[in-house]
């Protein structure tokens, strides 16, 4: 089971500013923690995202090379690709693709179509440069949009990628309309179709929700899970109340109940906790 953490995701829609040396101290207690892949950051406009322009200055702060998790940048266009692609301690170039016509205008300001030419380009940069792309199917668990969804509408977005050689997709529930009915059954139909792709539950929640949504995730399949430490964040392109990330404490415990073996180092992990918890009590 990989673990994948997401602190970009936790602190992209943060209302106050978190200072750059923070962020850089924050990260590289992650990198310690043993996770499979950190979501660290984005190269997208400043002005959509603020609290992510110092992207480029944070990366040159972190100590890649003393820890063996990889780093995953998130792009919205070809332009980001290939600022990101500029460096080379990034594994993984991330972009969300989204199902719903509505949330892929609304977060790329670009219709499917135009963002599938886009994964394409994308994806002849990478191999290139060497690195891999990351496409995150968004809305992938239904949408507040009443845009068609189903498993099928997921294989057919697969199929797709499939024919452009990506090799790890993510199911994300960008506004936390996940439930164990709609989960289960695109896991269980993709993994099945595809045995070659690496699929990712990317699960936003509440408290109360958390253990049934990755449950049914797991048992139908899937074995790729992003997480952000306390549970925080959301997007903030896609409602004006965010719905938590999935905590990846609650992954770990998870994990460790099924029996998964993790290769964490739980005392640096109790480190990035604490920091977590004063980063954003502090903001």
């Amino acid at each position: 089971m990989k673990l994948i953490d997401c602190p970009r995701d936790a602190m992209q829609g943060w209302p106050t500013l978190i200072p750059t040396s923070q962020k850089i101290a924050y990260l590289n207690a992650l990198l310690q923690v043993g996770f499979d892949t950190l979501d660290f950051g984005s190269f997208v406009s400043p002005k959509a995202i603020p609290q992510l322009a110092d992207t480029a200055e944070v990366l040159n702060g972190l100590a890649v090379d003393a820890s063996a998790t990889k780093l995953l940048a998130i792009v919205a266009n070809v332009r980001g690709a290939e600022t990101a692609a500029q460096y080379p301690q990034i594994r993984y170039i991330g972009f969300p693709l989204s199902v719903s016509e509505t949330f892929q205008q609304r977060n790329t300001n670009k219709s499917i179509a135009q963002a599938l030419d886009d994964v394409a380009r994308m994806q002849e940069l990478c191999a290139r440069t060497g690195q891999e792309q990351v496409v995150y199917l968004s809305m992938g668990f239904g949408n507040p949009y009443n845009d068609p969804w189903s498993p099928e509408i997921l294989g057919e977005f697969t199929q797709k990628l499939d024919a452009l050689d990506v090799r790890i997709v993510a199911l994300s529930d960008t506004v936390g309309a996940s439930i164990p009915e709609t989960i289960a059954p695109p896991f269980r139909e993709l993994t099945a179709a595809f045995p070659h792709i690496e699929f990712g539950a990317h699960l936003h929640t509440t408290p109360a929700t958390w253990r049934e949504k990755v449950q049914a995730a797991y048992a139908a399949g899937c074995r790729r899970f992003d997480g952000a430490l306390g549970g925080y964040g959301g997007c903030p392109m896609a409602a004006d109340h965010l719905t938590g990330n999935m905590p990846t404490e609650r992954l770990i415990e998870f994990a460790l109940g099924v029996g998964e073996t993790l290769p964490l180092d739980l005392a640096a992990l109790g480190k990035a906790q604490e920091l977590n918890e004063a980063l954003f009590a502090s903001h």
